[in-house]
């Protein structure tokens, strides 16, 4: 029974690993394009559009229309 908490406990540590693996995959070309200042402009854009897209998709998901 303790080799099985053992291995369950491993999961998150997986899990961290991963996410760090693929938000590193994704920034790290993001970063080497925006030496240009016209593509850092618009990564900037595209970043602050993404956040005000989830917060608005959030915030429909969480509130009920009858309380709007």
């Amino acid at each position: 029974m303790g080799e099985f908490f053992s291995n369950v406990s491993r999961y998150p540590k997986y899990l961290i690993t991963i996410i760090l693996g693929v938000f590193t995959a994704v920034v790290e070309p993001l970063v080497k394009r925006s030496k240009n200042p016209v593509t850092a402009v618009s990564l900037i854009a595209a970043l602050i559009s993404g956040l005000i897209t989830l917060g608005l998709v959030i915030r429909a998901m969480v509130y009920p229309v009858y309380l709007r």
